[in-house]
């Protein structure tokens, strides 16, 4: 059964106590599963999160090393697995990800599939434990491994930048918080203490798998019963993802590095989320401002300007934050925050070009078009809905968007708040 060009449809059920959400389609050669388990961000529990995903990858009981965890994988034929965490407004998301040949394409008869789902259980559910705990020697390996992770971000710039200013804008809320935790955590956390978290984590987040392919909803549903038993109790209360907060006064945020060329970002708060429905004309007001190579950032800054060496903008949709980031000549920081502020309040007075709708409107819309071609995209799609509470359909957002005119922008764009300018630059010169 193919899919209707613009309708992405699971249909859901529960097993297990986890939310099992099927697409069936025969677009793609291969079944991908994805599964989510939600947490509330915080700072006792981002570090462990993050290494939790690193442990579980390491090892299962039935595949006691990372050595026949691999060859298993190839025995799969070929399968593409990985585990790692997500930051999506103030929640973190720890996902397994599996994507497995189907096997009505394979010569030799195999229960491939079913395989797939009991490596998937393995891991969740099954890990490779020592003394009733997870093993020590896996726990420092990975603790290692994270330690130079969290550091590196230094190594790119642009993303030092980005979590500087977040870290700056957001003190004192969860969203401050690298998704791949706190290095000051990782000594505090022993093999015992991960593994009481991990049971925690099981027994009581929400947990849902999305499974893409020609499969059979049914099928899948027995072998999950199968091979993914967790003993669940009562669901954790992870509470509202919190948006709204007035900015009173802009800050200014100045740090120094041996860079040689300067990363200006202006936060700002919209006060919109994805469930919002002003949401459609957040992405158009994101796509006129600074999502593109038309947009009024990269043609008015860096093309007529000459003052960055990118400018752009984009949205994190959970936490309706509007982030404006450009590359440029620390000499230029005056003249680039005040021309970047300019195009903002352009949008606001609602002086936009007829190419201006006409492209963003025709590029938003491939964007959300090209979901279609990607099992992935399509489940991170069903998935934001499901993790937001509006759970939109991509027909219906195709539709909102075709609709959206200069005063629904102009409204939106009013109600977009700086709220920090920060600037990392060299270590020459004055303030």
């Amino acid at each position: 059964m193919s899919i209707p060009v613009t309708d992405i449809a699971f249909e859901s059920s529960q097993v297990n106590g986890i939310g099992l959400h099927v697409l069936t389609t025969d677009k793609f050669k291969t079944t991908t599963m994805v599964v989510f388990i939600e947490q509330a961000l915080s700072s006792e529990n981002v570090t462990k999160t993050a290494l939790l995903a690193h442990v579980l990858k390491r090892a299962t009981a039935r595949l006691p090393d990372s050595k026949q965890l691999r060859e298993h994988l190839d025995f799969l034929y070929g399968a593409i697995f990985d585990v790692d965490v997500a930051k999506k407004g103030e929640r973190q998301i720890l996902q397994l990800y599996l994507e497995v040949p189907n096997e009505q394409y394979l010569s030799n008869e195999t229960t491939l599939l079913e395989q797939a789902v009991q490596f998937l259980g393995d891991v969740l559910t099954r890990p490779y434990l020592e003394d009733g705990v997870f093993a020590e020697k896996y726990i420092q390996a990975e603790k290692e491994s994270l330690r130079k992770r969290i550091e590196s971000i230094i190594d790119d710039k642009m993303k030092y930048a980005n979590q500087r200013i977040t870290e700056e804008m957001f003190k004192g809320e969860p969203f401050s918080l690298l998704v791949h935790g706190q290095r000051a955590d990782l000594p505090t956390i022993t093999a015992d203490r991960l593994y009481a978290y991990y049971r925690e984590l099981l027994s009581h987040n929400p947990i849902h798998l999305f499974v893409v392919g020609d499969v059979d909803r049914g099928q899948i549903e027995q072998y999950l019963a199968r091979h993914l038993q967790i003993e669940r109790g009562e669901p954790a209360q992870l509470g509202p993802l919190a948006v709204q907060k007035t900015v009173s006064e802009v800050r200014e945020v100045v740090d120094r590095l041996d860079v040689t060329q300067g990363k200006l970002n202006i936060g700002c708060r919209t006060q919109i989320t994805y469930r919002d429905d002003d949401y459609p004309a957040l992405v158009m007001t994101n796509g006129v401002l600074g999502g593109f190579p038309h947009s009024k950032l990269f043609i008015n800054v860096r093309e007529k300007a000459s003052l960055a060496y990118y400018a752009v903008s984009r949205l994190e949709s959970h936490k309706g934050v509007l982030m404006m980031m450009s590359g440029i000549d620390v000499a230029n920081y005056e003249k680039a925050v005040s021309i970047m502020k300019e195009q903002l309040q352009m949008v606001r007075d609602g002086k936009i070009s007829d190419m201006e709708m006409n492209q963003t409107r025709a590029t938003v819309t491939n964007q959300y078009r090209e979901l279609m071609d990607s099992a992935r995209l399509m489940i991170d799609f069903t998935y934001n809905g499901l993790l937001s509470g509006r759970r939109r359909g991509l027909t219906e957002l195709l539709e909102e968007i075709g609709q959206i005119g200069i005063e629904e922008i102009r409204r939106v764009a009013d109600k977009v708040q700086i709220d920090t300018i920060y600037l990392l630059r060299d270590r020459k010169g004055g303030a």
